[in-house]
């Protein structure tokens, strides 16, 4: 068909409207790419906030290490490209990638950073799954990366499952197809120089099954999915595009230490293991001089406390860890009485053993000690670290608590161990200071603070199965809270892993017997499930309708199943 306009001349075209038909119900690219990221695993997240970093004038050998590593690695007679820091815990590894992310910020060096955690903020912390997506979007933002950002997204448009694909694909598509496609292009000058990702160590393993893990499997899983981030940090390092340096900050763990050991590894990694070669201690010295200057400026004490000999002694037994320096000050300022007599408490405990963690469990034990019901708090400790602390502390108050302040009583007694928010705060979850806690009440604590895995199952049994009963809180809430408390349980209910494979088998072994109370209404919760609009996104609702089978049929055995169950059970035939 020939144009309107052929053979025509001598004419203007004015004021002309054009409208293009837009789809305001597709996603763009960058909106894909915000909905699989962990926004509070950037070394700046308002997530982070609290989180360690070195005190002014510590650390500074190794910093100054990283630092030149860095900005002049490349140099080097055999340039590595992957630094490991590593080291035991508690000696400040997150802290020194934490500032040294900070220092790399503001002199426009880092392109990106990944904080993975295990025991505090949200979960996609602990997951693969936001690992690439996330560096992604952080190169993407950063002014002298503009064209890779746009290669990014364009990746995105053209193929919107590709963050459902493996990691090494996404890598592929996401990061290093849009080098590539500038290389020789980009102002070297303009761009950043390196990626931290802090606490692979911490990284949870992905359930593939369609039930949930037991313990080993959990544990295996968790080490594929970090050799898993290992091996696309070095597909990363190795391509020649590719144009950051690395900085992997873990745990020396066996599989870890393990994928570092070949010669083709080790070719290309720089490892830092923070050892007595850069004297922590004279770090440790500087941190509590100035903790406990703040300390007498805020009491008024003389200049004189504490002596030079008793800083001398809680050095000795920090033995170069900086998590027992810092518990140490948290507890000796909690106000719950004088500061010297605080510090007199930790100087006089006896430690025996040569484990270098011994000092430090010795100051937990008694700490702990001090609570009213030392059990009970190690309880509630190990219940909220064994799942989804990113639940808010609201939701454990109404969990657990058995009687109105209960978790005030409890909890509230360690403020140098774990925050509380404010009461008010529904949103914000509890947070423990260190992950050496929850491990120390597993595996490393006197008998007097051992809760067994009996003991354990039967205190989330009396909680779980009655929060059944109650169709709620077992303390009494306005009907808002309880609503707001039923969202999270549903969740909990359906995909707890603990809770849900533990608890069938364990209900027979219990100190009671359910059948003479309230039963389960489990006609109530089947239909809550199925109904609830994330019922979906539940990994393992149908299954969890089938535990619910399991309780009606040994608490009201001659009742009819619902409807609803029956067409569960069918299905899962």
């Amino acid at each position: 068909m020939g144009s309107y306009f052929n053979h025509a001349s001598n004419f203007r075209i004015e004021n002309v409207d054009i409208r293009a038909n837009t789809y305001t119900g597709a996603k763009s690219a960058l909106e894909r790419l915000e909905e699989h990221i962990s926004p509070g695993a950037a070394f700046n997240s308002d997530e982070r906030c609290d989180a360690p970093k070195c005190h002014p004038d510590t650390r500074i050998a190794v910093q100054d290490e990283i630092m030149s590593w860095i900005a002049a690695g490349e140099t080097d007679a055999e340039p590595k490209r992957i630094l490991w820091l590593t080291g035991p815990a508690g000696t400040g590894k997150t802290a020194i990638a934490g500032s040294v992310a900070e220092t790399c910020s503001k002199a426009g060096l880092l392109a990106a950073s990944f904080f993975f955690s295990s025991f505090s903020g949200s979960a996609d912390r602990r997951s693969k799954r936001f690992l690439v997506p996330t560096l992604a979007y952080q190169l993407r933002k950063h002014q002298g990366l503009a064209a890779v950002g746009r290669g990014i997204l364009s990746t995105i448009d053209h193929d919107p499952a590709v963050f459902t694909t493996r990691l090494k694909d996404q890598l592929e598509d996401l990061i290093l197809k849009p080098l590539r496609q500038l290389h020789g292009q980009l102002d070297a000058s303009s761009i950043p120089k390196v990626i931290i990702v802090d606490g692979i160590d911490e990284c949870e393993g992905t359930n593939l099954l369609s039930r949930p893990m037991t313990e080993e499997e959990t544990r295996t899983a968790s080490e594929r999915d970090q050799l898993e981030i290992l091996d696309i940090l070095l597909q990363a390092a190795s391509d020649p595009t590719f144009p950051f340096r690395i900085i992997a900050v873990s745990r020396p763990e066996r599989h870890i230490s393990t994928f570092f050991s070949p010669a083709a590894a080790r070719t290309a990694i720089f490892k830092i293991f923070l050892d007595e070669s850069y004297d922590p201690d004279s770090d440790i010295t500087l941190f509590l001089q100035s903790k406990f200057a703040e300390i007498r400026h805020k009491y008024l004490l003389p200049p004189s406390w504490p002596t030079e000999e008793q800083i001398h002694t809680l050095v000795s037994r920090a033995s170069g860890q900086f998590i027992y320096a810092a518990t140490v000050i948290r507890f000796v300022e909690d106000n719950s009485k004088l500061p010297q007599m605080k510090l007199d408490h930790v100087l006089n405990l006896k430690s025996a053993g040569s484990n270098p963690l011994q000092a430090l469990d010795t100051l937990y034990t008694h700490i702990l000690e001090g609570c009213p019901d030392p059990k009970s708090t190690a309880k509630w400790i190990r219940q909220i670290a064994n799942h989804n602390t990113e639940h808010p502390a609201h939701f454990w108050r109404l969990y657990l608590e058995s009687n109105p302040g209960e978790m005030e009583y409890v909890l509230g007694c360690i403020p140098s161990l774990v925050h509380l928010p404010a009461p008010d705060d529904q949103r914000a979850p509890p947070r423990f200071f260190h992950k050496s806690l929850p491990d120390f009440l597993e595996y490393r604590c006197p008998d007097e603070l051992h809760v067994d895995s009996f003991e354990m199952v039967t205190f989330m049994a009396e909680r779980y199965f009655g929060t059944l009963r109650a169709k709620g809180p077992l303390v009494p809430c306005p009907e808002p809270d309880r609503e707001e408390f039923l969202t999270y349980f549903l969740g909990f209910l359906t995909y707890d892993d603990l809770s849900v494979r533990s608890l069938v088998d364990v209900t027979i072994f219990l100190p009671y017997d359910p059948k003479p109370q309230a039963p389960c209404d489990a006609r109530y919760w089947v239909d809550r499930i199925l109904d609830d609009e994330n019922h979906t996104r539940y990994a393992y609702a149908d299954w969890a309708t089938l535990f619910l089978h399991e309780i009606h049929e040994n608490v009201v055995p001659n009742v009819p199943l619902p409807a609803r169950m029956r067409a569960v059970e069918k299905g899962n035939d």
